[in-house]
């Protein structure tokens, strides 16, 4: 049952790309009398067109179809939007914050105990 189910979806996903092969396959089997009655050309046989004319004719019908029912199935597909996110608004309220005046700060040197100029003592000469 199950493989029975797997061939008949195989199918149906390959039908379409199969059809224009089926209309090709009808082409030539029944040339011959494609050749003689669905002919355009059937009066001008210096033509040698066979029957191709119809079979040309038949594929761009199917492909105009084939065309049309993808356009139609993609413009009435509906569209799920699945993420919606709210728009954030950007306030910008400033605010003035007054800082007090600072002095200039003065410039502090190390002690002799610290241990940045135990480590870094300029080298003797």
């Amino acid at each position: 049952m199950k493989n029975a189910l797997i061939v008949l979806l195989l199918f149906a996903t390959l039908l379409p790309t199969v059809s224009q092969w089926g209309t090709i396959a009808y082409y030539h089997v029944n040339k011959d009398y494609i050749a003689r009655v669905l002919c355009e050309n059937r009066d001008k046989p210096q033509l040698h067109c066979d029957g191709q004319c119809y079979l040309a004719k038949q594929l761009k019908a199917q492909q105009d179809k084939q065309d049309k029912e993808t356009t139609e199935r993609v413009q009435n597909t509906p569209v799920v939007q699945l993420f919606w996110e709210a728009g954030h608004l950007f306030e910008f309220n400033p605010r003035w914050v007054e800082l007090p005046a600072l002095g200039v700060p003065s410039y502090q040197f190390p002690s002799y105990a610290s241990p940045l100029v135990d480590l870094l003592r300029p080298p003797q000469v």
